[in-house]
């Protein structure tokens, strides 16, 4: 009883908050908004008992999320994106083309014979997952995961050319900042 609960509230939750992603009048809003739309998601993928992915997609929309509103805060000519704004455009043309989906999914889903389960669910759903999504190429896959970080790391680290410890030496004792131009802030 308390996983339907769970369930009904995850989903009226990711429902709501992704209509108010189009209801409310900033980009900022709307950032916040889908992302607790994402976590209500997660929260249905939880119940399911795929606790990697749940996990997974919580972690990558609040890192999505929180870079999209630090760089609207950074690049967007009104403050933050909390300028009201509108955040549908051809209203018209996307009402009919959400109504026509809508009522072609539900056709879909009430009309389609769907099968019947054979056999029970595997002990571990998540490595089922992932050996039927990526087969043999899961090792693979997981090492090209590491590679990648470790070049986003690397060229983070190599265009940062001057530290801290390049200003005040290796122990941080230096009285004075060694800086290529002089001037800069006084102690």
């Amino acid at each position: 009883m308390w996983h339907q609960m769970a369930f009904w509230l995850c989903a009226a939750g990711a429902v709501g908050t992704g209509i108010a992603v189009f209801r409310v009048d900033s980009m900022a809003r709307a950032t916040f908004a889908l992302l607790a739309s994402f976590i209500f998601a997660a929260g249905t993928i939880l119940l399911l008992r795929l606790t990697y992915l749940g996990v997974l997609v919580v972690l990558m929309m609040i890192m999505e999320m929180v870079i999209m509103a630090v760089f609207m805060i950074m690049y967007m000519m009104n403050p933050a994106g909390l300028m009201p704004m509108s955040m549908v455009h051809n209203k018209i043309g996307s009402v009919v083309i959400a109504a026509g989906t809508f009522a072609l999914l539900t056709a879909v889903i009430l009309l389609v014979p769907w099968p019947s389960r054979n056999g029970e669910p595997p002990p571990d759903p998540t490595r089922a997952l992932g050996e039927a999504l990526m087969g043999s190429k899961m090792l693979v896959m997981m090492v090209l995961g590491l590679v990648l970080f470790a070049t986003m790391v690397a060229s983070v680290v190599l265009a940062t050319h001057r530290g801290r410890y390049d200003r005040y030496g290796d122990r941080l004792d230096a009285k004075r900042p060694n800086d290529p131009v002089r001037g800069g802030l006084r102690r």
